[in-house]
Formats: C-alpha cells, sequence, structure tokens
C-alpha cells in the first residue's frame, strides 16, 4: 500500500511539474521589441513594434497563441532618403528614426502607423494582406508622438497624441492629415496624475487606445521620480471626455502597452520591461474586469507564469541562424537581418559567392558606427552568443571587417589590414575614441570569431574570441561592459561589417552566421 501511494504521489507531482513546464513564462520574449502593439483577427494575433534606426522597418510578428511570435513583414522597406538614414555627411539617427507604433484592423485593412523626428512626419501604412503586403504609405506633418489610431463605430478616424497633455485629433477620411475644422482639442491635462501620489512625473505617453463594451479605455506610461514605469489608465464614456483615470500597474517596471482578448473570453495586457544592455522585453500580464475597469496582474503583481503554451524559444521566430544558401524562391535576407540604417544595396550580395554574404565597401569611413551596410541581428536573453566565418582575403588597406555588438558602448572583433599585413582586433567604443584592447597577427584567409553575451540579473557583460581552425577558441581582449544607451535607444545587436578607411572596393565574405542560447563564458 504504502509503495502505491508513493507511486500515486510521484505521478501526481510529475504531473504538477509537467503542467508548470508546459506553461508560458514571463518575459514572453527576451529581446529587444519595445512599445509592442496588438491586435487578434480571428484566432491569429499580429504585433507591432520599435525598430529606430534600422532598415527595413517597422516589424509585423504574428502568433496563434501569444507566446510563439514570428516575423512575417515589414511595414516599410526605407522610412525615409536623407543624410541621417543614410549615414551621410556625418549625420545619423541613432536613437531617433521610427518610434511608437500602432496597429489596427478596420474593413479588411490593415493600419500600422508611427510617427519620425527623423522625417519630422506621421506615417501610415496600409495593406490587404498584413503578411505579404503590398504595402502604401501615407504621411503628413506633424510628427504626432506616441499617437494611437483609432477608428470608432462611425467610421471616423482619430489619434491621440502627445506626453502628459493628452491631445485628440480627428484625420481626414483619406488618412491624409488632421481634418480641418474636425475634432481637435485636449482631452487629459496630466495623464500622470492618478501616479502623483508617488511622486511626480515627467513622463505620460504611450498612448493605445480601445473601446470595449461601449466604453474608451486608453492605456498610459508613467514614472513618478522615486518610482518605477506605472501603468495608468483613464475610461470615458464618450471619445471626448470626461476621463477618469487611475493606477493599474506598478510592478517590476513593467508598463507601457494595451488590452488584447483570446477568443474564449480572457484578456491580457501586453507590456514592456526596461532590462538594460538587452533591451525593452516584453511581458504578458492576466486581467480581470471589476466593476468596469481592467485589473492588471496577479494581485498586483506580475506573474513568473501564464496559464499559455510554453515558449517554443526565439528561433527562428525572431532571430535565427544563416548560412547564406539561397534558392531561386529564396529572400535575398530572412526577416530576422536588419540593415544598421538605409544599406546602400549596389555594396551587399548573397548571390556573388555562393553561400556566402559580401560586404563591399564604397566609401572611406572613420568609424564603425558611421560605416554603411552593417547587418544585424537582435541579442536575446539570458545568455546568447554568435559566431562567423570570415574570409578576408579581398580586404584592401585600411579595411575593418567583423562581428560587432552594435551599442554606442559596442565591441568588435574583427580583421584590420594595414601596411600589407593583416591581424586580428578586438576594439571596445567606450569613451570618446574605439580602443584596440588586443591585436594578434593573422597569416591565413579565413579566421572565425564570436562574440557571447551574459544578460542574467543584468550582468550585461560579452566577450570575444576567435578561431583559427573554427573548433579552438581563443579569447581575445577584455571583457566589454555593455550599458543601454538612450543616444542609441536600442539593445545591443550582433552585426557583420565591413568598412573602408584608406580606400575603396575591398570585401569580406561572410560563409555563415549560427547563434545559440549558450555560452562559455570566461
Amino acid at each position: 500500500m504504502n509503495r502505491l501511494l508513493l507511486s500515486l504521489l510521484t505521478l501526481l507531482l510529475f504531473a504538477n511539474y509537467s503542467s508548470v513546464a508546459q506553461q508560458a513564462k514571463n518575459p514572453i520574449i527576451h529581446a529587444d521589441v519595445p512599445d509592442i502593439a496588438l491586435i487578434r483577427v480571428g484566432d491569429t494575433y499580429y504585433m507591432s513594434s520599435t525598430t529606430m534606426h534600422m532598415s527595413p522597418g517597422l516589424p509585423i510578428m504574428k502568433s496563434k497563441d501569444l507566446v510563439n511570435w514570428t516575423m512575417v513583414s515589414y511595414a516599410y522597406d526605407r522610412l525615409v532618403d536623407n543624410d541621417e538614414m543614410n549615414l551621410n555627411n556625418g549625420k545619423s539617427t541613432y536613437g531617433r528614426g521610427s518610434w511608437a507604433s500602432s496597429i489596427r484592423h478596420h474593413k479588411g485593412t490593415y493600419y500600422v502607423s508611427t510617427f519620425a523626428a527623423t522625417s519630422g512626419k506621421t506615417h501610415i501604412y496600409t495593406t490587404q494582406d498584413i503578411e505579404r503586403g503590398p504595402w502604401k504609405e501615407i504621411s503628413f506633418s506633424p510628427s504626432l508622438h506616441d499617437h494611437s489610431l483609432f477608428f470608432d463605430d462611425d467610421g471616423k478616424a482619430y489619434m491621440i497624441y502627445g506626453n502628459k497633455e493628452l491631445k485628440l485629433v480627428e484625420l481626414k477620411d483619406d488618412l491624409s492629415g488632421i481634418k480641418g475644422g474636425g475634432v481637435n482639442q485636449v482631452i487629459i491635462k496630466d495623464s500622470t496624475q492618478p501616479s502623483q501620489a508617488v511622486g511626480n512625473s515627467g513622463l505620460g505617453e504611450g498612448s493605445q487606445l480601445f473601446k470595449i463594451n461601449g466604453k474608451y479605455y486608453l492605456f498610459n506610461i508613467t514614472w513618478p521620480s522615486g518610482g518605477m514605469r506605472t501603468v495608468v489608465i483613464h475610461r470615458a464614456d464618450r471619445l471626448t471626455g470626461p476621463w477618469e483615470g487611475k493606477v493599474a500597474l506598478q510592478d517590476l517596471g513593467v508598463a507601457q502597452g494595451g488590452l488584447i482578448d483570446k477568443p474564449d473570453g480572457t484578456w491580457y495586457a501586453y507590456l514592456f520591461r526596461d532590462f538594460g544592455a538587452v533591451g525593452r522585453i516584453p511581458y504578458l500580464v492576466p486581467v480581470k474586469w471589476e466593476d468596469g475597469w481592467p485589473v492588471l496582474g496577479v494581485n498586483g503583481k506580475v506573474p513568473e507564469t501564464l496559464a499559455l503554451p510554453a515558449s517554443k524559444g526565439l528561433s527562428p521566430g525572431i532571430v535565427a541562424s544563416d548560412e547564406f544558401n539561397r534558392t531561386k524562391n529564396d529572400r535575398a535576407l530572412p526577416l530576422v537581418w536588419q540593415w544598421n540604417h538605409n544599406p546602400e544595396n549596389s555594396l551587399w550580395s548573397v548571390t556573388k559567392r555562393k553561400g556566402h554574404l559580401r560586404l563591399t565597401t564604397g566609401r572611406i569611413d572613420s568609424s564603425v558606427l558611421m560605416a554603411r551596410n552593417t547587418l544585424t541581428q537582435r541579442t536575446f536573453g539570458p545568455e546568447s552568443s554568435a559566431i562567423t566565418a570570415l574570409d578576408v582575403s579581398n580586404l584592401k588597406d585600411g579595411d575593418c571587417a567583423g562581428l560587432i555588438l552594435l551599442q554606442k558602448d559596442f565591441g568588435w572583433v574583427g580583421v584590420k589590414s594595414e601596411n600589407g599585413t593583416k591581424s586580428i582586433v578586438m576594439v571596445q567604443g567606450k569613451g570618446s575614441k574605439p580602443t584596440e584592447s588586443q591585436k594578434v597577427s593573422l597569416t591565413q584567409n579565413v579566421v572565425y570569431l564570436k562574440a557571447e553575451c551574459d544578460f542574467k540579473q543584468r550582468a550585461d557583460k560579452a566577450w570575444f574570441y576567435y578561431s583559427l581552425d573554427g573548433k579552438s577558441w581563443t579569447a581575445i581582449g577584455s571583457a566589454l561592459q555593455m550599458s543601454y544607451t538612450m543616444p542609441h535607444f536600442m539593445g545591443y545587436r550582433f552585426g557583420l561589417f565591413n568598412y573602408g578607411t584608406k580606400t575603396t572596393g575591398g570585401f569580406a565574405d561572410f560563409d555563415y552566421f549560427r547563434i545559440s542560447d549558450k555560452i562559455s563564458g570566461r
């Protein structure tokens, strides 16, 4: 009998463990996917996000369960062609580009909008097929900060936007601008007011608007001094107000986002958290309704586990390895890749040498941060690494090519060609001038490079390695203390680059890019 009871107890414990193991865990995505906006169309969810200065931009991701996401599209290939986005004449748009987006589905058309200091405009992109396109663009001035696009029941289109003082404007029927003579008024004078009991906030933005059971609900973020990022919700019976507000969540700094429902009638808030060098990472928080208000969290807290399917991992949905082999019908670059600013398309190829990415220099640059055609993917937590094989036989004097961890305080390992010799170098970009931490002579044409990231508990450490055979790795340089900086406003990215400092026309061939969620550390 005792053995039978023990067996039953073991089975129950295993079943309970299996149930917990199969649950989703927060964060839903441990990578830089900030300013998220979600819609559900039938049983499918679509999410848009911010990608700042990257091209293509305004990514669209798809999920069937709110947990496992796959890239399906970008709303634009280029936000704008100007010196800032093209890294010309010493200009850049780090930390700007396109910011918080809004996504809608209205009468069979998908709408994704954003705003940009880089262009000075509000941009609206539309399509009938969100996964395949094509996309059409409408843009107008001014740039409406952190706006929420909204179609009311009568078909009229509006935007709510602003910081602290929130304004409602009616749009023209064709969405080409603010409607003259239409609704144009301040609806909330101080969106931070509900959270002032714990400190004044200079931040009252990130508007996302919803209409549920005849009432309007507006989500915003505040950040009270001495406190944390906080969710504030206002509600009203009419779009023009009056609005009443309350603090909806203060836990772990998880804030900014909105509401999404499942087909079974359950609700979640989608939000994100600033989490150091990996970036701003998405969370889901259960929602129940009380007295006409959405109540966020479990006893006011963000839960670690959720009653949703377990994550299958980020790859190949958000990040992926790439062997650079292409068939006739393949995309030139999978959607997980983005260029740092606008690329010069004539200077890169995945076809000139089969199974390789070729990056060719086309001008002289003084810094990797100003070099065009750096191809990037997100880093991810809690740990991640990337390796590449690089053929440097066609570098010209002054060329630098390699693997970078891209942010203002960057680090890279690669090859520098100078005075007829080649060297493996590790370079750190902290401070006003990049510094070489170590240099090793290179006498062969192919070298293997690796970067490892430790984001556990915000350690934010990175290390670099090289190999001459792809098997035995040697550490190079010093550890990089990664730092999320406002000038770049983005989590660290893995990047492949080649730039010239003396002449043009040299090229680097990358044989593959392989990622892992494991690191060796030092």
